[in-house]
């Protein structure tokens, strides 16, 4: 039985990241980078594709431990199985890297005496590469191509070779341990630095309990918010300060289904509320982080500003299949890439202006450039906004005038406008924006809203409705209490909810996004709607909500980037960033913090 999305924990080392199952079982793990190809992936396949089991022996890959959680408030993985002969946990985590990145698994005896086993299959380039495997200096080590891991063990364990796998067998009795370090370095280069992994788990332990202690949040979900700022510091790449969408490609938005999206990379969408969220909660290095991969990322001709980015900045990803996984759960196909990259998405124009509004106000340093940048954005937005484009859900069919594109382009001149009654000294033309936002306002206003219905639509004429109109109200463009906000947000609950969670559109008939199929509610916009429930004064409804939003998390806190209510479970590319970002976000206003909007 394949496990199911929430069945996994990450563990991480702030470059990239690794899935646990429940069931011991390391099935996805992309080395060295969060975008590089995976060593692991049994998650888009089965076994033969990569996996990495450690569990008491006799067990098989359905059977799962008996608990686990993270050691306080940080990345590090304890997995308890208690068996008729005693208990065991296995502690996993990555440290920190100097140069190599490692996974080291720390299996250590709790009671009485059991026998475990270990399955180590490393398969590079996503599973479709047998590495060729000798010994070297008390180590299994793996090569292909460019490829090489190596793996040990202390005390040294007997391994073997079976399958095209490496297994070993030991037993731990209570108070013993025997630890697995896999490493991954360039092929060419010398054997890696020998890490202690004793020492490695204090030391990790000791980095996330530094950095969890800056949290200011102290509302009453600090759990949640803390667990949700951990797993996005783990999807944060460390030398740039990018933070990817989700740590997984291709996991699917309806099982059996087409739409399947590779989200390792860092979207310009996210950037306003990802900002919001890090100062919200303290992170302002952080921010500032982003903040400035953000700047470097969209340099350059506005016109070629893209959706997305690599995790450097890169700006080619281009959309491939690899035809030889069968996908999860049967879902095809994989992709890596994403050829919405290409697309023309307007509202990022807002995004990033807002963003950059965002963390001057909140007192980053400013960089002397980014001012001329938003000038520059704004002057190619001044002369597209009345363009069609493919919206904020990079839809696959025709361009349309989306009203969240609109309200954004509306975004982008009011933050310019603000920026310069705020600080007199900046050049720019104010009255020139002001004219611009009235008339962008204006155009909305006509055709973005329907008047019988009372609500803001898809597009524009359409009856269609989208989830990103409940930003209407946070982005300010019209005031909360405002009769056509409120009709939106009681449209979008009405029409588009599925079990009291918030799908983004209807994919019925011949849905806007070109695609076959169905998808789950998209937990993102079902915190907008918590947001936007309580901006309009119903705080019970909106607090109800959020509660049941927290219900949906894992064991042990994370979220996917959907959720199918009928059949109880999580879909979508895991742990999704813009899930965890909704849930800061929401509890922050939700402890009455933040709601100027």
């Amino acid at each position: 039985m394949t496990p199911r999305i929430e069945d996994y924990a990450i563990i991480g080392d702030l470059q990239t990241a690794a899935l646990v199952g429940r069931n011991g079982s390391v099935d996805w793990l992309c080395l060295p980078r969060f975008d590089s190809g995976a060593c692991f992936a049994a998650l888009l396949g089965d076994e033969d594709n990569g996996h990495w089991r450690i569990a008491p022996q006799g067990t098989d890959s359905t059977e799962t431990c008996t608990r686990r959680a993270y050691v306080e408030d940080s990345l590090v993985l304890e997995t308890f199985w208690e068996t008729r002969t005693g208990t065991v946990k296995v502690i996993d985590f990555m440290p920190q890297r100097d140069k190599a990145p490692d996974v080291m698994r720390i299996v250590e005896g709790v009671s009485g005496s059991v026998d475990m086993s270990s399955v180590l299959r490393l398969r590079f380039d996503f599973g479709s590469v047998v590495p060729w495997m000798r010994r070297s200096h008390g180590h299994r080590v793996a090569v292909a191509g460019p490829d090489s891991v190596w793996l040990r063990s202390e005390p040294a364990v007997k391994t073997w070779g079976q399958q095209f796998s490496t297994c070993s067998s030991f037993t731990v009795a209570e108070g013993e341990s025997v630890a697995f370090v896999l490493t991954w370095h360039p092929s060419h280069s010398p054997r890696p630095k020998l890490i202690d992994p004793h020492k490695s788990l204090k030391h990790t332990l000791t980095d996330w309990a530094k950095w969890s202690a800056r949290c200011t949040y102290h509302g009453r979900h600090r759990e949640a918010v803390l667990r949700s700022l951990i797993t996005l510091k783990a999807l944060t790449y460390a030398p740039t300060g990018g933070i990817v969408a989700a740590l997984t490609t291709s996991l699917p938005e309806e099982i059996g289904g087409v739409r399947n999206w590779d989200y390792r990379y860092c979207w310009l969408r996210d950037s306003t509320l990802t900002l919001g969220a890090m100062i919200s909660a303290g992170y302002v290095q952080e921010a500032a982080a982003w903040r400035d991969w953000l700047l470097r990322a969209v340099a350059g001709d506005p016109a070629d500003l893209q959706i997305m980015y690599g995790l450097a900045g890169e700006r080619r990803l281009p959309e491939s299949e690899l035809t030889w996984l069968t996908g999860y759960e049967n879902s095809l196909p994989v992709r890596t890439g994403n050829a919405a990259v290409r697309q023309l998405q307007l509202d990022v124009y807002g995004e990033v202006i807002d963003s950059l509004r965002v963390a001057r106000a909140a007192g980053l340093d400013d960089k002397p450039h980014a001012w001329n940048l938003q000038l520059s954005l704004l002057g190619f937005l001044e002369s597209s906004w009345r363009e069609p484009d493919e919206g904020l859900w990079e839809v696959r069919g025709e361009r349309r005038h989306f009203v969240h594109s609109k309200v954004m382009a509306w975004v982008a001149a009011d933050r310019a406008v603000r920026t310069l009654e705020e600080n007199p000294g900046l050049p720019g033309d104010a009255d020139r924006w002001r004219a611009m936002r009235d008339a962008v306002h204006a155009e909305v206003l006509e055709k973005g809203y329907d008047p019988v219905r009372n609500t803001f639509t898809q597009y524009y004429g359409s009856r269609e409705l989208d989830a990103s109109t409940l930003l209407i109200v946070r982005t300010g463009f019209l005031p909360p209490d405002d009769p056509r906000v409120i009709g939106t947000v009681d449209a979008v609950r009405d029409e588009l909810a599925h079990d009291g969670l918030i799908r983004r559109y209807s994919t019925e008939g011949g849905s806007v996004d070109g695609l076959p199929g169905d998808e789950g509610a998209f937990l993102a916009c079902s915190f907008w709607l918590v947001d936007a429930l309580l901006r309009t004064g119903r705080r019970e409804e909106a607090e109800a909500l959020f509660d049941r939003l927290l219900d949906l998390r894992n064991d042990v806190g994370l979220l996917a980037e959907e959720y199918d209510s009928r059949a109880g479970r999580q879909l979508g590319n895991y742990p999704q960033a813009f899930s965890h970002v909704g849930l800061v976000n929401s509890a922050v206003d939700l402890a009455g913090e933040d709601l100027a909007g």
